[in-house]
């Protein structure tokens, strides 16, 4: 168990390692932004009355597009950062390279896939609640926060709740189905 909290690697890999996270931080950042763009336009009220409150310090004064863009980025590069060090951790160790950065790079694509259609169902699902769609338990909250379009702004967290969740199945599927090659 204690090899599981204490990783020892090759200092060789250190580098590679962290250059793993900071491309993953780069992808999910980059996933933020588009995702809440597109979040945005569903429910801008799950951004005005909400999300720009979370993240009042990072406020540029550029308009709310481009804040919604420094929101989707800030909400997600840490997820992206922290997904490509326990990939890299995973293939690069006893690993030739390029074997070790493709299947690191098939891993993210699995991940981001899995994150998307997390996303997709949600979106999915969230499109059958209707205007006699029971809320009652996000009420409290859609009252404090005098939202007006309850059913929009409930889309929208359950779609952005599904993208973490989906981050986390991805890297655990990425990691299952992305297998370690023999070193030949």
């Amino acid at each position: 168990m204690l090899r599981y909290l204490v990783p020892k690697f090759d200092r060789a890999d250190f580098l590679p390692m962290l250059h793993a996270a900071a491309i993953g931080a780069v992808i999910a950042g980059l996933y933020g932004i588009l995702h809440d763009q597109i979040t945005y336009s569903i429910s801008p009220e799950y951004f005005t009355r909400f999300k720009f409150d979370q993240f009042a310090y990072a406020d540029l004064r550029f308009g709310d597009r481009v804040f919604v863009a420094t929101i989707g980025f800030l909400a997600t590069w840490w997820v992206g950062m922290f997904a490509g060090w326990f990939l890299a951790r995973y293939y690069f160790p006893g690993c030739p390279r390029e074997m070790a950065w493709r299947n690191v790079f098939r891993a993210m694509g699995c991940l981001f896939l899995v994150t998307f259609l997390f996303g997709a169902a949600a979106y999915g699902y969230g499109l059958s609640l209707g205007p006699g769609t029971d809320l009652s338990t996000w009420q409290p909250m859609l009252r404090s926060l005098r939202i007006e379009d309850g059913t929009a702004f409930v889309r929208v967290g359950m779609i952005h709740n599904a993208g973490y969740l989906g981050a986390l199945v991805g890297l655990i599927l990425a990691i299952v189905l992305v297998r370690r090659s023999p070193i030949a």
